[in-house]
């Protein structure tokens, strides 16, 4: 008896260890800028920047897979450090009392912001095949990229072949009564917009995401997207 309560405890441990860490997270850099991880079934995206100073510093993402306590992660993009984009790393992730470290060179410690499970837009997105004005602009290799945890979001257009940034924004949402409204907290491309809220009709319908109004700047917006 006491062999079988051992060997379950570690089955059960080995369980708990190949989860994802799903939802969103925050660390506070030394400088004083705030980092957010969201995390989805199977893909990441990292974000540096600071609210009160209105300034953007860096990104970065791409898939990845767990088995134990190792994730394999290939960054898709990194403006950064482009040598990087295509490349695994493995890390190694514990998760306790709502803290998230992820161990590879250095440790990596992240506060939960969110588990994910109370939106149903929780996921990694695409942009649609059907009509929508992200469509037309995402030609040849370049793609498109949305994620969202429980109260997080985070887009970002880039190119993986080309090992080209274009543009990332994010910050925190609601989605409700058809609504779906956004805090805009970075923006790579003006920081001006950074602490407006844009309010969009929404639906989902089959795991089609679609939304349409206007931008801070009185432009009209619909956007299409997809499960990834």
């Amino acid at each position: 008896m006491k062999h079988l309560l051992i060997f379950t405890f570690f089955l059960c441990s080995a369980v708990v260890m190949a989860q994802s860490p799903k939802g969103a997270w925050k660390s506070q850099e030394p400088t004083g800028s705030t980092s957010t991880l969201i995390v989805t079934d199977n893909y990441m995206i990292i974000a540096s920047y600071s609210v009160l100073n209105k300034s953007y510093e860096r990104t970065e993402g791409g898939p990845f897979t767990i088995q134990g306590d190792q994730m394999t992660y290939t960054p898709e993009f990194n403006p950064s450090d482009t040598a990087k984009v295509g490349i695994p790393i493995i890390y190694t992730v514990t998760m306790k009392d709502g803290i998230l470290t992820l161990k590879y060179d250095e440790a990596m410690v992240w506060m939960k912001i969110d588990d994910g499970g109370n939106s149903a837009l929780t996921g990694a997105w695409k942009v649609s095949d059907k009509d929508g004005d992200l469509k037309p602009q995402l030609t040849g290799t370049r793609k498109a990229v949305k994620l969202l945890s429980g109260t997080r979001f985070q887009w970002i257009v880039f190119d993986t072949v080309e090992k080209i940034f274009y543009k990332t924004g994010g910050g925190t949402y609601t989605f409700k009564n058809g609504k779906y409204t956004e805090r805009i907290e970075f923006l790579s491309s003006d920081n001006n917009r950074v602490g407006t809220t844009q309010v969009f009709d929404a639906k989902l319908d089959n795991g089609v995401w679609d939304y349409k109004g206007t931008n801070t700047a009185g432009k009209p917006i619909h956007e299409i997207w997809e499960k990834r």
